[in-house]
């Protein structure tokens, strides 16, 4: 006949312990192996020096930023224009933005966001941003012209300060 082997309240206690110990151990092992997401919102380079692209990246991959170039048209030639989005979309690492027209011209890019050759994010290039860009151009007669070419910009470094030296 088997015996019941008795059970102490100490006993017991300890055994609650060490499986919430156990439970929370394997908790945060599963958190620690997924991957976290990058934050590719920031300023990147776009076709000349002194020219830029800012993305901010929003909740539900909705996207918006802004070129900041310089004109090239007769009546802004030199002169720094802003171009906002009008629409961006990020899927995963797939981004798509167009701006509003300015002056004429207008820009769709598709591509993907991606680390780049930058070990940090204080790195020139950490995140990079490849793909397809197509300028739209209206002329005088409303005749719209375009000029594809693939494109890679690089992200700004996130902290431009210089090093303070003690």
């Amino acid at each position: 006949m088997p015996r019941d082997i008795p059970c102490s309240n100490t006993v017991m206690k300890l055994l609650v312990v060490l499986g919430s110990v156990l439970l929370n151990a394997l908790l945060i092992a599963q958190s620690t192996n997924q991957p976290q997401a990058e934050n590719y919102s920031g300023m990147y380079t776009f076709l000349q020096d002194g020219e830029f692209v800012q993305i901010t990246v929003e909740e539900a991959g909705r996207v918006t930023g802004f070129i900041s170039r310089y004109g090239d048209g007769e009546s802004d030639r030199g002169i720094f224009l802003d171009q906002f989005f009008k629409d961006g979309k990020l899927e995963g690492q797939r981004l798509t933005f167009s701006t509003k027209t300015v002056h004429g011209v207008w820009f769709d890019f598709k591509g993907a966001l991606d680390r780049g050759p930058g070990k940090t994010p204080n790195d020139e290039g950490y995140h990079v941003l490849k793909g397809t860009l197509t300028e739209f151009r209206t002329d005088a007669n409303k005749n719209i012209s375009s000029k594809a070419r693939e494109v890679i910009f690089k992200s700004f470094p996130e902290n431009m300060e210089p090093d303070k030296e003690n």
